[in-house]
């Protein structure tokens, strides 16, 4: 009868030697701790990263409405200028005619009260 090099090994020991150790509870703690941590941790980041998205869509949307803000100032400011100055040529205009209604000595008298109220 012929003998098998697997009937020389015990069963035992060769089921031992393919056997996981099996990690203590200590040890599964630490990672189920570890897990938590990383899932909360992940959690957090795309509330942040979700937070940043709203910020930004809320910083780009106020930015917008100041710039268009701005613009209506500006375009008014240009209106304001425009007329500022035509009031401006208007009163040289009737200060001239002014000038020349009236006499030289008079003009100077007019023209300093005009000017330096």
């Amino acid at each position: 009868m012929c003998i098998n090099s697997a009937d020389l090994i015990p069963s035992s020991t060769l089921h031992s030697a393919f056997r996981f150790i099996r990690p203590t509870k200590r040890h599964n703690l630490l990672v189920r701790r570890l897990n938590r941590r990383r899932s909360k941790s992940s959690k957090n980041a795309k509330r942040k990263e979700k937070k940043v998205i709203s910020l930004k869509a809320k910083m780009e949307l106020k930015n917008l409405r100041l710039y268009k803000e701005n613009q209506s100032i500006i375009q008014e400011n240009e209106k304001l200028r425009k007329t500022a100055l035509l009031l401006h040529q208007e009163n040289q205009a009737l200060l001239t005619q002014l000038q020349n209604k009236f006499p030289y000595s008079h003009n100077q008298q007019l023209t300093h009260k005009y000017y330096n109220p």
